[in-house]
């Protein structure tokens, strides 16, 4: 798959997809002002939950239960690594069931999200390479 990244002004970088879709990025701004699209860093934690609920829809689907009134929390922690900066120790995901929930399936649905592909690639990391070419 080949991701084309481009710089479209400001502090903005756009990933382009080979199905014609694009992710815009921002940066805050130097007074602090949100930028106008989340960072990066943002859009990799929204990834980790967005994936944890697809599954945890299609679960709720397959098995013909209502979606209105799940959602999913996600919290995240940080810490201080031995250089003084700061990095995700934890990432937990709540799944939160309305009671009419069907209490057979509550600990399943759980195993659903934890099916989540972002969440397999960060505990089996991919091998980074950076490099460059002249065009």
């Amino acid at each position: 798959m080949k991701i084309d990244i481009s710089f479209e002004g400001g502090q903005k970088v756009a990933a382009s997809f080979p199905d014609g879709l694009q992710m815009l990025t921002d940066q805050p701004g130097a007074d602090g002002a949100p930028g106008e699209a989340p960072t990066p860093f943002a859009y990799f934690l929204g990834s980790i939950g967005t994936c944890a609920g697809i599954y945890v829809l299609e679960f709720c689907k397959a098995r013909q239960i209502p979606t209105d009134r799940v959602s999913l929390t996600q919290h995240i922690e940080f810490e201080l690594d031995q250089q003084g900066k700061r990095r995700v120790s934890k990432v937990g995901l709540t799944i939160n069931l309305p009671p009419e929930f069907p209490e057979r399936y509550q600990k399943a649905i759980v195993k659903a999200a934890e099916l989540c592909s972002v969440k397999k690639a960060i505990m089996h990391p991919p091998e980074f390479v950076v490099d460059y070419q002249v065009v």
